[in-house]
C-alpha cells in the first residue's frame, strides 16, 4: 500500500464487523465488513473471530494503534468498558480508553460508552454511536449539531463545542418489529408491501389526540373495517411509530441523520412533513470518529 497506515479501526457491532485502515490524514485506505456482530461470537471466540478478521492487517503494520469501538465494549462483548458521563468529547472518549492484550502481545484499546440523564434523572447509554456522532460533526466541520441515527434503538443526540452534551433513546425500531411479527396487528400486514401515501398518513396520525397506544390499536380496527389495507398498513404503522418518536424528540433546529440509506430516506420524509429541515449525514462518520480516537491516543495525527 502506498500512503502509509496511521491507525486501525474497528467498528464492532450486534450484527456486523466493520474494520479500516486509516491514513494520517483520516482517509479510509482500506475497509472490510462481515457478517459478525457480537451476538454471533461465542463468549471465548473474539480474539478468534478478531484475528480471523484483520489478522494480517495486524501483521502488516505492528506498531500503530488499534480502536475499537461499539458493542464489542459491552457486557456481551469482550471486554465491559465503563460509561463516560456526558458532556463528552472525543479526547474524554480517548482517555477513557481500556487497553486489552492480545495473545500475540499486541495491545489494543476498546472505547468506552457514554452515558446521560434526562431531565427526570432517569439513565440513558449508548455504545458506538458517539464514535459516528462526533465523526460526522468534524465532517461536518462543525462545533454544533443535532444528530439522529435511526434504527433498532434511535439516538438523539446534542453536540455542543464538539461535545456530546446530550442524547435520548426510542426503541421504535424494535417496537415496530415487535408489534408487525408478534402481535394481532401483524395479521394485518402484508410485510413485503409498502405505501408510500400510507408511511405519510401514519406520521401525521401521530400528531392527533390519543397517544401511540391508543393509535396503535386504531390500526388493528382500521383493517377490520377496511380503512387500512395490508398492502398499506406496515407503512402506515412504521410512519405511526417514526412520526411518535419525532415528536417527542421534538427537534429545533436541522437534523443529521446517520444510519442506512432506507431508513435515513424515511426519517428524511418524515421529518420533513413535520416541518423540520433535515440531512443526512457525510458518509464514513464511524471511520472518521475512529481516526480520531486514535489521534488522541496518540496525542495527533498527520495532516
Amino acid at each position: 500500500m502506498s500512503e502509509t497506515v496511521f491507525a486501525i479501526g474497528v467498528d464492532w457491532g450486534t450484527s456486523s464487523f466493520r474494520a479500516y485502515r486509516l491514513a494520517g490524514n483520516g482517509d479510509v485506505l482500506e475497509g472490510r465488513r462481515a457478517e459478525a456482530g457480537i451476538l454471533a461470537i461465542d463468549d471465548d471466540g473474539f480474539e478468534d473471530a478478531f484475528e480471523e478478521l484483520i489478522g494480517d492487517w495486524l501483521d502488516a503494520d505492528p506498531g500503530i494503534p488499534v480502536v475499537l469501538g461499539g458493542m464489542i465494549g459491552s457486557r456481551q462483548g469482550w471486554v465491559e468498558t465503563p460509561y463516560l458521563a456526558c458532556p463528552a468529547s472525543v479526547d474524554d472518549i480517548a482517555h477513557g480508553l481500556v487497553p486489552l492484550t492480545l495473545e500475540r502481545g499486541r495491545i489494543v484499546h476498546v472505547a468506552p460508552g457514554l452515558s446521560a440523564r434526562g431531565a427526570d434523572g432517569v439513565p440513558d447509554v449508548m455504545r458506538g454511536e458517539e464514535v459516528q456522532i462526533l465523526g460526522a460533526v468534524d465532517l461536518l466541520g462543525a462545533g454544533s449539531a443535532t444528530v439522529c441515527l435511526p434504527g433498532t434503538h434511535s439516538k438523539w443526540a446534542r453536540v455542543e463545542d464538539r461535545r456530546v452534551t446530550g442524547f435520548s433513546t426510542h426503541m421504535t425500531g424494535e417496537v415496530f418489529d415487535v408489534i408487525r411479527r408478534h402481535s394481532i396487528l401483524g395479521k394485518g400486514i402484508e410485510h413485503a408491501a409498502w405505501d408510500d401515501a400510507a408511511f405519510l398518513a401514519g406520521v401525521a396520525r401521530s400528531g392527533e389526540e390519543g397517544g401511540l397506544l391508543h393509535h396503535l390499536f386504531g390500526v388493528r380496527a382500521a383493517g377490520l373495517f377496511g380503512e387500512l389495507v395490508p398492502d398499506s398498513a406496515g407503512a402506515f404503522l412504521s410512519g405511526l411509530v417514526i412520526g411518535h418518536e419525532i415528536r417527542e424528540a421534538a427537534p429545533g433546529e436541522i437534523v443529521h441523520l446517520i444510519g442506512d440509506e432506507q431508513l435515513v430516506d424515511l426519517y428524511l420524509r418524515a421529518l420533513e412533513a413535520l416541518g423540520h429541515e433535515a440531512v443526512a449525514a457525510p458518509r464514513q462518520a464511524a471511520a472518521c470518529g475512529l481516526f480520531l480516537i486514535a489521534a488522541g491516543l496518540c496525542g495527533g495525527a498527520d495532516g
